[in-house]
């Protein structure tokens, strides 16, 4: 310690500091053993089911501003209790050993493998040399290998693996950078792959289909530039058009099949390592991404990744041109394959080589899918990189488990001002993802400890995430599913009150009818009154209508008085003769702006059926590059939104479907900000949710119209603004109905 510093401090202190947070599985404790030696102090430090525990004694002013200033890579101090206690006199600084009890601290979530270990991997002289599980405290699995808390390797998939002497000796050094390091191991005493990745790679550039377990489950992987291996996955895979994520070597080879912004760039490079979203330059097969402008795009982020890319010729750092398709290995819909043995079975038609190892995945886990919308990251799913990281509700208040909806299923799990939102999930109408749904929610609550004492979940009263609720033994509340929408938005930037656009698919509204266009001011305890909506639009074969688009171009006919004429319209299309029929007959209606968005579709050249959700709606987003708006193309009156005369001029003026597209999304936007901006209150925040939240013109376009009229915009960042976000905003609520009695 300086001099200056010591004059600062009259006389040596003793700190007590309490740490929450991110703090265990991070190098914590060796960070401050270091800091301790540094400034010459004596203490301890300790991991215990609160979190970390620091005394130090001596002069400990500048100890406290590097405690801040300097944490680890993957650290993140929520909290930092500091209080002066009563000098004990001790010499020397320990590490003591880790105290059990009633767990209120979490695990880290998986981070991709750091440059210094990198520099272990592809070092001759390291005895990490190519050993595909190195990790340090800076990178590597957490949430995906911990079976309970604390994070010990006890209570990890790398129980099994008893560390070599060598291994030993590092996990024990308080000065060495794998201190305490859970997942530690080598080629002596650590996990083994299957394969030899010169051997991988061979299938690869063979035009074979490699299966590879990985940090969360398995990949299925292939070359990205060989057209015919790619749709043969999609044959294997009953995956028809759905876009498939590229694994690149590192981020020198991102330009070569995309033009990435820095932003993005920065994204890929983050410790998660998710798939983000970019500009394709088109210089791979169709068969990648079908009809998309935009490329899913992931750097490579385990070791094993990292060692088939170098025996594909990469070099570390340098543009490399060897790209591989990278999707989730989930037949049938069916949630991510994490058992060698499953994978044996399932993937056994799929996969021309399977690549298991023998270190169990404990918590299976997606990719993250991210992209930059107005200017900062957003989810479109969240998963590996992010979970189980919680987010702030801003003050404490009871547990509550809430457990979503029917499709992008999630749940969340409240823990004072804390809420964990598990990882992505699925749509829960295959049996495999219900049970899957079922081993998430008893993780959850064993690795938090929690009792909740209510559980939340969807007005609907089939989706399964409604009977498991039902189910599950404790008091449960009920909420509209839009009003979820808005109060996760709400919950995730501290608002309670709060007016928001939900605008999505599909969702049973307070009334009983299908909406989707919505409106609705939040009261902040709990409750909500709807402010707006779209027009309904006839709903003919309900959840078909979401699958086959020429059902609601046929309903637009309807709602403009002229249903004789959809037949001829769509002459190609043999049903929707017997839908006009049909429609003649009073039929439900919705409001939904995702069902508007098919309808638009319809009009504009695309009313064959949908491969995967939302693929309609993506392929105007994909062909809109300016947004305009046409004259006269909405009417707002009475809190109606109505967006007939738009999908008029669509049957009358036949614009092709690139005009078409930049004319739906202009109209809507200007619909819904003149809507907004007439029900906005003074100093009222407007929060944006919902499926269609996901169209980045629409997202972007909307909250730059919101903020021209001087109003405040709220994008979902840290859920997606999707159904997968639908349980935080039903805990939020539930929080808001029992903190009010």
């Amino acid at each position: 310690m300086t001099q200056p510093a010591r004059q600062r401090e009259q006389q040596p202190t003793r700190l007590h500091l309490r740490l929450r947070g991110a703090v265990q599985g991070v190098g914590m404790r060796p960070f401050v053993h270091g800091l301790a030696a540094r400034f010459s102090l004596s203490g301890f430090v300790r991991n215990d089911s609160e979190g970390v525990l620091i005394e130090v004694e001596g002069f400990t002013q500048d100890f406290v501003a590097a405690l801040h200033a300097e944490l680890p890579p993957l650290a993140r101090l929520d909290s930092c209790e500091c209080e002066e206690i009563f000098p004990r006199g001790d010499t020397g600084f320990v590490i003591e050993t880790t105290r059990q009890g009633r767990a209120q601290t979490r695990i880290p979530a998986d981070a991709a493998t750091c440059e210094k270990c990198l520099d272990d991997l592809f070092d001759p002289s390291s005895r990490f040399h190519l050993y595909p599980f190195v990790n340090c405290t800076h990178c590597g699995p957490r949430y995906t290998l911990t079976r309970a808390l604390p994070y010990d390797r006890a209570q990890t998939a790398m129980a099994r693996f008893p560390m070599c002497e060598d291994c030993a000796n590092d996990y024990a050094d308080p000065t060495n950078r794998r201190f305490h390091a859970e997942p530690i191991a080598c080629e002596k005493c650590g996990p083994r792959l299957s394969h030899q990745p010169q051997d991988i790679v061979a299938a690869l550039r063979a035009g074979k289909i490699v299966a590879l377990k990985g940090i969360g489950g398995f990949h299925l992987l292939c070359d990205a530039r060989n057209a015919d291996t790619v749709l043969e996955l999609r044959r294997r895979k009953d995956r028809e058009a759905k876009p498939f994520a590229l694994m690149l070597a590192n981020a020198a080879s991102v330009a070569l099949f995309g033009r990435p912004t820095p932003a993005e760039l920065a994204l890929l490079r983050a410790p998660a390592h998710p798939i983000v979203l970019i500009d394709s330059s088109r210089n791979l097969p169709d068969t990648v991404a079908p009809d998309m402008t935009r490329l899913g795009v992931m750097l490579a982020y385990a070791p094993v990744h990292h060692l088939l890319f170098r025996a594909a010729g990469a070099q570390r750092n340098a543009p490399c041109a060897f790209a591989v398709v990278a999707t989730s290995a989930n037949p049938g819909g069916e949630p991510l394959i994490t058992d060698n043995d499953e994978a044996q079975r399932k993937l056994e038609k799929i996969a021309d080589l399977i690549v298991t190892h023998d270190r169990d995945i404990v918590v299976r886990a997606d990719d993250s899918v991210m992209h930059i919308v107005d200017g900062a990251p957003a989810f479109l799913r969240r998963a590996r990189g992010f979970v189980p990281e919680p987010i702030d509700l801003g003050e404490d208040g009871p547990s509550v488990l809430a457990c979503g909806g029917h499709l992008k299923a999630t749940l969340t799990l409240t823990r004072g001002r804390e809420a964990f939102v598990c990882q992505h999930i699925g749509d829960l109408s295959d049996a495999e993802t219900f049970r899957f749904y079922e081993e998430s929610a008893t993780h959850l609550l064993r690795l938090l400890d929690i009792a909740p004492e209510a559980v939340a979940c969807d007005l609907h009263p089939d989706y399964l995430s409604t009977r498991f609720a039902e189910d599950f033994g404790a008091p449960v509340l009920r909420f509209q599913h839009h009003a979820a929408h808005i109060a996760a938005i709400g919950a995730e930037h501290g608002e309670t009150q709060i007016l928001g656009a939900a605008l999505d698919g599909t969702g049973l509204g307070a009334d009983g009818a299908v909406w989707g266009g919505e409106v609705l001011r939040l009261d902040g305890h709990g409750g909500f009154t709807r402010e707006g909506s779209l027009s309904a639009l006839p709903l003919w074969g309900g959840d078909r209508a979401a699958r086959e688009p020429f059902r609601m171009g046929v309903a637009a006919f309807a709602a403009l008085g002229r249903l004789d004429e959809a037949s001829a319209f769509f002459s190609a299309v043999p049903q929707a003769a017997q839908a006009a029929k049909m429609l003649g007959a009073k039929h439900p209606q919705t409001s939904s702006l995702g069902r508007l968005f098919d309808a638009a579709a319809a009009l504009l050249g695309y009313p064959e059926r949908q491969e995967f959700e939302g693929q309609a709606a993506m392929r105007l987003e994909a062909l809109a590059r300016e947004p305009r708006v046409l004259a006269g193309g909405f009417v707002w009156r009475d809190g109606k939104l109505d967006f007939t005369p738009l999908l008029a001029h669509f049957i009358d003026a036949r614009p092709d479907a690139r005009a078409g597209a930049e004319l739906l999304h202009g109209t809507v936007i200007a619909g819904f900000s003149e809507a907004l901006c007439a029900l906005t209150q003074s100093g009222e925040k407007i929060a944006l949710g919902g499926g269609c939240m996901m169209n980045r013109i629409l997202s972007e376009g909307l909250a730059a119209r919101l903020r021209e009229e001087n109003r405040a915009p709220l994008l979902a960042r840290k859920l997606p603004p999707n159904d997968g976000g639908l349980s935080l905003g039903q805990a939020a609520l539930a929080r808001a109905v029992l903190m009010k009695v």
